[in-house]
């Protein structure tokens, strides 16, 4: 009999309670959210179990024991920068680019809500990181690449054998987030571009057979704008090295994907689009990252969830099962109702980019529409990933801290879910500009206004959350550019807050579940006026009562 790599549950077992969970059947609230932006609940299943078993416990092993490591000299002598991956991990990759396709579905046919469910269902972060700055590639080489650069999108989507890597290299150390301080040049050689910087934060180095990279063309105009798109094959058309790997970093978590430093020494490159276009292009690009890491961070937020749940199920404490303390069914329904709000945000942001990625520049409204979503959903979901994974931690306590068991590295994982793609700062910031000069704003005020007048079961909830976006709006019109700067975080947060409830209320409304304005409203207490009102308790216990539909599973 065949086994998997998961079958060895005598030994992860013991460190994890969420172990052997199909991952996609207890998630009831991800179907019921599917369900309603899709029309239908896909068929997710095995990879439920995958992301249940093989996938934590491959994950886990590499953090703990078998990080990626650089090869620099082959056995000959030869320079190859190339990275030894777990072979584990490497079987994990292939199966769920090639099995399971999860870069797939929007180049055939499908929609993106089935490449972020199945990113939402891997969740460790450093392995959807490969995986998505390969789709990322992918994506642009599809969308604006030349013939010749098109040839690479079989092989990185799954379509074709072997399966290739992709990379996105933007990052520069005097830069960070500011691109335009970027200093890496290209310059046009014998009818070739070659490329001279480097790129302080690499991920996938040593992987990447084709990476995408921004560099300033010689003589090109100075900031962001003046940065075009290119793409740097891992060899030249002579077959040689064609960049170096300086080194790898050594990282707090997201250790399964390799992050290192490239060096651009007259790397051959290829410009991708129009020369002029670059930044709007590496901008389109980002927001394929930003909504996987938004779908990264409740996905991991989930893992930690059913740790939590599981754990306050089994242990007893001063005479009873600690789930049985209204304290710790406060916790609980505190993590279930940020997970579910935010979860419903960014499902919403990848709804609006499904209908508007294949808009090219100069972009329409709903386009700058689902850009402004994203930057509200990459914040709105690191911050519950952050809050809610150290809250499971709170609740194992001291065991809780110790790295041996799973959940402690859930909260590492989600403590990059607020920089990785641009920090908290800059999405407030990106949120400002897609509303100042883009009126994206607009575009968003009068859908949630008609969303809401179509609400008839659930009203009041959703006027209160509109109300408060009102509100919000009627005050940036009062403030000097400098005070809307400085409140730049809590505006974004008070409108993400705002479209989370609409949206579970919409699907209690459409879905014809209650449950779902249930939760609505304790995110609107929680979130939008002050704290849980009386009553809250007994909502509590049903919304985490393993009888309920939220965690109902089979092992």
């Amino acid at each position: 009999m065949s086994r998997n790599i998961g079958d060895n549950i005598d030994v992860y077992g013991f460190l994890s309670n969420a172990y052997g969970i199909n991952m996609y059947d207890a998630d009831k609230p991800l179907q019921r959210i599917l369900q309603y932006f899709t029309g239908k609940i896909p068929s997710l299943s095995e990879l439920g179990i995958f992301a249940g078993r093989d996938l934590l416990e491959i994950t886990d092993y590499v953090d703990k024991i078998s990080r990626p490591k650089h090869i620099m000299w082959d056995v000959n002598g030869n320079r190859v920068d190339r990275v030894w991956l777990n072979p584990a991990e490497r079987y994990a990759i292939e199966k769920l680019v090639l099995d399971f396709g999860i870069n797939k579905p929007p180049y055939h046919g499908g929609s993106w809500h089935e490449h972020y469910a199945m990113g939402y269902l891997i969740s460790d972060p450093g392995l959807y990181c490969i995986i998505t700055i390969t789709n990322q590639t992918a994506y642009a080489l599809h969308k604006y690449g030349n013939e010749e650069l098109k040839r690479y999108v079989p092989k990185l989507i799954g379509d074709d054998k072997p399966i290739n890597f992709g990379a996105t290299w933007f990052t520069e150390i005097q830069g960070g987030s500011d691109l335009g301080a970027n200093t890496t040049v290209a310059k046009v050689d014998g009818g070739k571009w070659r490329l001279y910087g480097d790129k302080y934060f690499a991920s996938g180095v040593g992987l990447a057979d084709i990476a995408l990279t921004s560099a300033r063309p010689e003589g090109g105009k100075p900031g962001a704008k003046g940065l075009a798109l290119f793409a740097v094959p891992r060899l030249d058309s002579s077959g040689n090295l064609n960049f170096i790997v300086r080194r790898l970093k050594d990282k707090s978590g997201t250790n399964s994907v390799p992050t290192g430093e490239v060096e651009f020494h007259g790397s051959e490159t290829y410009l991708v689009g129009d020369q002029s276009n670059g930044i709007y292009y590496i901008m389109e690009d980002l927001m394929v990252s930003r909504l996987a890491n938004a779908i990264g961070a409740v996905g991991v937020a989930r893992k930690a969830y059913l740790e939590a749940y599981e754990y306050a199920s089994r242990r007893r404490a001063f005479g009873k099962l600690l789930i049985e303390h209204p304290l710790v069914i406060r916790d609980l329904m505190d993590m279930e109702v940020a997970l579910e709000g935010a979860t419903a945000l960014v499902f919403k942001a990848v709804d609006e980019f499904d209908r508007s990625w294949h808009d090219k520049p100069p972009y329409g409204d709903r386009y700058h529409y689902a850009r402004l979503l994203t930057h509200i959903a990459k914040n709105v979901t690191a911050d519950a990933a952050a809050y809610i994974t150290r809250l499971a931690m709170e609740l194992y306590g001291g065991i809780g801290f110790l790295s041996e068991y799973p959940i402690e590295r859930w909260h590492r994982e989600a403590l990059i879910t607020p920089i990785w793609e641009g920090t908290s700062n800059i999405q407030a910031l990106d949120m400002l500009e897609a509303m100042n000069k883009k009126n994206a704003h607009i575009t968003m005020l009068s859908e949630m206004e008609n969303t809401v007048a179509s609400i008839k079961s659930y009203h009041e909830i959703a006027e209160a959350a509109m109300n408060a976006m009102r509100n919000t709006m009627q005050v940036i019109s009062s403030l000097s550019s400098l005070e809307i700067e400085f409140r730049a975080k809590d505006i974004l947060s008070t409108v993400g807050h705002a479209i989370s409830i609409i949206v579970l209320t919409d699907i209690a409304e459409k879905l014809g579940i209650e449950r779902y304005a249930v939760i609505a409203e304790l995110y609107l207490e929680r979130y939008l006026q002050g704290g849980y009102k009386v009553g809250s308790y007994d909502l509590g216990r049903k919304i985490i009562d393993i009888e309920n539909e939220v965690v109902t599973y089979v092992r």
